[in-house]
């Protein structure tokens, strides 16, 4: 199952972009309620690998499980 980018916790730091190893996870438009970046994981090319669990120095920017209403997705 998918990880979830909870987009109103993510700072934008993007240390799970670049420890990804599908490259699912990427940047949103704009800012989030907190005024930072934030960035959005891809169901369907995310393989569940928890890298970016482990990287993430954000507590509670991801869970383990897809959640969308959780995580904004540009359209």
């Amino acid at each position: 199952m998918p990880h979830t980018i909870v987009t109103e916790t993510c700072e934008g730091v993007a240390d799970c972009v670049t420890a990804c190893p599908v490259a699912c996870i990427h940047e949103g438009l704009g800012k989030n309620m907190k005024g930072t970046d934030w960035y959005w994981i891809d169901f369907t090319t995310c393989i569940d690998c928890g890298i970016c669990l482990q990287v993430c120095p954000v507590e509670g920017a991801i869970v383990p499980q897809e959640r969308p209403e959780l995580q904004k997705i540009p359209q």
